[in-house]
């Protein structure tokens, strides 16, 4: 790896997408993902949302029943006309989504980590990004040269990539009445 990315990228497409089980190269990726959606949604709820953009071709219908509608992450679809959006209940993945939101991702499991290297592959500047992000012990050198800092500074912090920016990985979307009424009789149903 010859330097050290530094831009902010939505950190659930990187890390949460691949527990899904959608490989890599599928005809269609969601344009957004995001892991709370305002006023529905918090980190507490260990959700995914997955927004893509509506087609209506007989391919993406193909898509989005293999790998969408069947998926047993699955939890709420909903159709926002120009949108459609799948979110996806990751409570089996409790320790990794917790992890997650506090940008420690040297310490997903083995499982969720094997499942996200899988995802990018073993060739390429973006598999070693992955790499040095899920295993960065490996990497303090070469991000303490990079980032021209002595060593000790990144292997106190210890991790090589930032925090989820909670409010860029916030979904502000007005909530279908739908959604809201599913959520209200989920809730009640919890209660009692």
């Amino acid at each position: 790896m010859r330097f050290v990315y530094t831009d902010y990228f939505q950190k659930s497409r990187v890390f949460l997408y691949p527990l899904l089980g959608i490989k890599k190269g599928v005809d269609y990726v969601p344009t957004e993902t995001y892991i709370c959606w305002d006023k529905l949604y918090d980190t507490t709820n260990y959700k995914l949302i997955c927004v893509y953009k509506t087609e209506k071709t007989v391919d993406f219908k193909n898509f989005e029943l293999k790998h969408l509608k069947t998926n047993s992450l699955l939890d709420i679809y909903h159709n926002l006309g120009d949108r459609q959006v799948y979110t996806f209940d990751l409570r089996p993945y409790k320790h990794d989504y917790h992890v997650f939101t506090k940008g420690q991702y040297s310490k997903f499991s083995v499982g969720a980590k094997n499942k996200i290297l899988q995802f990018f592959g073993e060739k390429g500047n973006v598999s070693d990004y992955i790499q040095s992000f899920l295993n960065p012990s490996d990497y303090h050198k070469i991000y303490a040269d990079s980032l021209n800092v002595d060593i000790n500074i990144i292997e106190e912090v210890y991790e090589v990539c930032s925090k989820p920016d909670i409010v860029k990985e916030t979904f502000y979307q007005k909530i279908p009445d739908e959604i809201q009424l599913l959520s209200n009789k989920s809730i009640s149903l919890k209660q009692n």
